[in-house]
């Protein structure tokens, strides 16, 4: 009895003694810019904060082959060997690309007291991002920036730091292009629809891409009806806008005959459609004549002396 009972307690007792036991890493994510043991082997308890040496730059990767893996442990006095000269570890360090939004706004803050427009696009020829740690603040210094103005061409060097890696310096070109506003459809739109205010979106194109006649300001477009279809992104021509019709073709209105002192009301068909103080024909149903009258509001048309 007591033999089996000893032996239950070494079956009991082998796992744990293998649990505490530094395992091998083989694939690692390094958020900072520093490797630490924990990063190559588990189990290591408070001694895994140690640190190492560099961790490999933004949005790349290192790899600890097993030679080294043997010497760190060595070093370090940690009970891990080798099991056959296979054993690697690779470390990933995350990063994002710094963005052509963050970069024009910081030459755009340089190139303005050159004579740049707020309003011109800045267009980057070859533009190749660095990568940054992906939580980072990068701060952007432009350096050595100069505009032509002649050839709309700019130049400028870059240095980029942000927390946790190098500087990084960059030169850019590129050059400026003049836009204008146009007042352009969000959505794709019927023949007749009434422009509200979210249907409408001003966005500026390169003044080579202008087409004549295109409204520039949301005032000149909301409230107007369209006289033809716009598709989504579609520039608003003004000549494609009108008054919203308060009287469609065919529908029955009420002719106000004033004359005399007296005022008459009669009933007609509109053989038009109009517009509020447009005017429009109309059949009076009684008659049968077609008089013309102005349009005063939604089925409502006045006939004026002489008409």
């Amino acid at each position: 009895m007591m033999r089996r009972l000893l032996l239950l307690l070494l079956c009991l007792g082998a796992p744990a003694a293998a649990q505490d036991l530094p395992t091998l890493r083989p694939f690692a994510t390094v958020e900072d810019a520093t490797v630490r043991l924990e990063d190559l082997f588990d189990g290591l308890g408070a001694r895994g904060a140690t640190a190492l040496g560099p961790a490999p730059p933004p949005g790349q990767r290192l790899v600890v082959e097993a030679a080294q893996l043997a010497a760190i442990a060595r070093r370090h006095d940690i009970a891990w060997q080798p099991s056959g000269g296979a054993d690697r570890v690779v470390l990933d360090r995350p990063g994002r690309a710094l963005t052509e939004e963050e970069v024009l706004d910081a030459l755009r803050q340089v190139l303005g007291p050159q004579g740049v427009e707020e309003a011109a696009d800045l267009v980057l020829s070859g533009f190749s991002a660095p990568l940054l740690p992906p939580a980072a603040l990068p701060q952007i210094l432009v350096e050595q920036a100069r505009y032509e103005a002649g050839s709309g061409r700019f130049g400028a060097s870059l240095a980029v730091t942000a927390e946790g890696m190098k500087t990084q310096r960059i030169r850019l070109a590129g050059r400026v292009v003049a836009t204008h506003p146009v007042l352009v459809a969000v959505r794709r739109m019927a023949v007749g629809e009434v422009l509200r205010p979210e249907d409408v979106r001003l966005v500026r194109l390169p003044s080579s891409q202008g087409r004549p006649g295109a409204a520039e300001r949301a005032d000149q477009a909301v409230g107007q009806a369209l006289r033809r279809p716009a598709a989504a992104g579609q520039p608003l021509l003004l000549a494609s806008l009108a008054p919203p019709l308060v009287i469609e073709r065919g529908a029955t209105v009420t002719l106000h005959y004033e004359t005399r002192g007296l005022a008459i009301t009669a009933q007609g068909r509109a053989m038009e459609g109009a517009a509020r103080g447009a005017v429009v024909p109309v059949m009076n149903l009684g008659s049968r004549i077609i008089v013309e009258g102005r349009a005063m509001g939604p089925g409502q048309v006045r006939v004026e002396a002489g008409r």
